[in-house]
């Protein structure tokens, strides 16, 4: 009975959830309905919408479609009108050209018989006369454009040389040949003669040198030809003197060790004006030379003082110029390093310069500005051009070189008063500080065969009669000249 009322119990419980679990799924399946519908309407809607705005769009774009083709009629209906006008007035022009032509001709058929020629012979008389007005023309531009260029030419060429020379503060030097070596007294001179005079024999035959030993008290001249030797031999004899112990064997001991320090002094020097000149990658044995020009003197000019001078005054006018400064400093510093071998060797300074810079590989423009600093050969490049002007600013401006500013002037007066006593000769000025004379001749009695002899005579006359530093270059002048008044 129990297990029946449990049973029965069960039975409704299990209908009551069965109940209520299909009461739930219908709840459930209604509200799924009522929110797929609302979902459908809410797409729906969108989709609506979306309709509507594409419908908006399409509506917007044809009435932009339908204003374009609008506007693109009327542009046609303009190119048509416009095209229309365009051949009118081209029949226009063409009946225009037409009735040009017609009155062209006749006017040429008129001219024609007006002038006497016909169209190609007026055109070449016309050509001709335009040719000889414009020959005319041309020539007097030409001779303009050349005097205008000389003008600046020549006041840009002496700005720059002016220039160069004012920021270029050189010493100037005056050295000799011969060197005096002062003693503490005249007794010291028969020591230094020695016993039958082997001391001042040992001397000599070691040093090279000329032992001048006179009247002069407490001094003794010590004389040579190379200024190395003769600065070696200089300070050995100090050396001795101030030792005391004046022998042979002292003598030799005393040159081995005063050549060192004058061999080592020179490479110093060299280094040194390398450095002054701003020069770098240059081969020992240049800078050796170079060191020697110390001792180098060129009509009392210190050649070492003058090279840097004619590096210093190259380097600045090539600045001027736009050139190549280092190059021209470079050419300028050893222009004259054949000068420290001409004593050794034959040759000109100018030949032994060029085969010794060229044996240690200097550039080749140096090598042709070493060549033709004196004029020897045509200038080739600017480079040259600069040290040959250099060299010349440095070489003969009065006090450069032993001789005062009265010997200077005396020198020019003599040189323009020696080509003036030439039978021919009109005028003649001395010029370029005495490198050049420019010698006036008179026409009727010098003809141009003659000038020819007349320049060598003079230029032998020179030679002979004058003392001069470098070159003078003889230049003659023939010039006639017809003048008439127009009234």
């Amino acid at each position: 009975m129990v297990a029946e009322q449990k049973i029965g119990s069960a039975e409704q419980e299990a209908t009551r959830i069965l109940n209520d679990a299909l009461s739930q799924a219908e709840t459930k399946k209604k509200e799924a309905i009522i929110e797929a519908k609302d979902e459908i309407h809410k797409q729906r809607t969108e989709a609506d919408r979306e309709l509507r705005d594409r419908r908006a769009e399409v509506q917007r774009q044809e009435r932009r479609i339908n204003q374009r083709e609008e506007t693109l009629d009327k542009r046609s209906d303009n190119l048509e009108k416009k095209e229309e006008a365009l051949q009118s007035k081209l029949k226009a022009a063409d009946a225009r050209l037409d009735e040009i032509e017609l009155l062209k001709k006749s006017q040429f058929d008129m001219l024609e018989k007006i002038s006497g020629f016909t169209e190609e012979q007026a055109k070449a008389h016309l050509l001709q006369a335009l040719e000889a007005d414009l020959e005319h023309e041309k020539a007097l531009r030409i001779i303009d454009a050349e005097q205008r260029t000389r003008d600046d030419a020549e006041s840009m060429a002496k700005e720059i040389i002016a220039t160069a020379i004012q920021r270029c503060a050189a010493d100037h030097t005056a050295e000799t040949t011969v060197s005096v070596v002062a003693l503490p007294s005249d007794e010291m001179k028969g020591r230094i003669i020695g016993r039958e005079g082997r001391n001042i024999r040992t001397l000599e035959t070691i040093t090279g040198v000329d032992l001048i030993i006179d009247d002069t008290p407490e001094a003794i001249t010590v004389s040579c030809f190379d200024p190395v030797r003769r600065e070696i031999a200089r300070r050995t004899l100090e050396r001795l003197i101030l030792d005391g112990r004046i022998h042979p064997a002292r003598v030799e001991e005393m040159h081995d060790k005063c050549r060192r320090e004058v061999e080592a002094e020179i490479k110093q020097t060299g280094e040194r004006a390398l450095i002054e000149a701003g020069v770098n990658n240059v081969h020992g044995e240049i800078v050796k030379l170079l060191g020697k020009l110390r001792y180098r003197t060129s009509y009392g000019q210190n050649v070492l003082s003058h090279s840097l001078e004619v590096s210093y005054i190259a380097g600045l006018m090539a600045a001027e110029l736009g050139a190549d400064v280092k190059l021209a400093k470079r050419a300028g510093l050893l222009h004259d390093i054949g000068k420290a071998l001409d004593h050794e060797q034959e040759g000109s300074h100018i030949e032994l310069g060029v085969e010794f810079a060229r044996k240690y590989k200097e550039n080749e423009q140096i090598l042709h500005a070493i060549q033709a600093h004196h004029g020897d050969v045509e200038c080739r490049t600017i480079v040259a051009c600069l040290v040959q002007a250099a060299d010349a600013v440095s070489a003969a401006r009065p006090g450069a070189r032993r001789e005062n500013l009265q010997n200077y002037i005396k020198r020019l007066e003599k040189l323009e008063e020696l080509t003036t006593s030439f039978e021919g000769v009109d005028t003649a000025f001395a010029m370029q500080a005495g490198r050049e004379v420019r010698i006036m001749v008179k026409p009727d009695k010098i003809s141009d065969d003659a000038m020819v002899l007349l320049a060598r005579e003079i230029a032998q006359k020179i030679e002979k009669d004058l003392e001069y530093p470098g070159q003078i270059k003889v230049n003659l002048i023939r010039e006639s000249r017809a003048s008439d008044v127009a009234k």
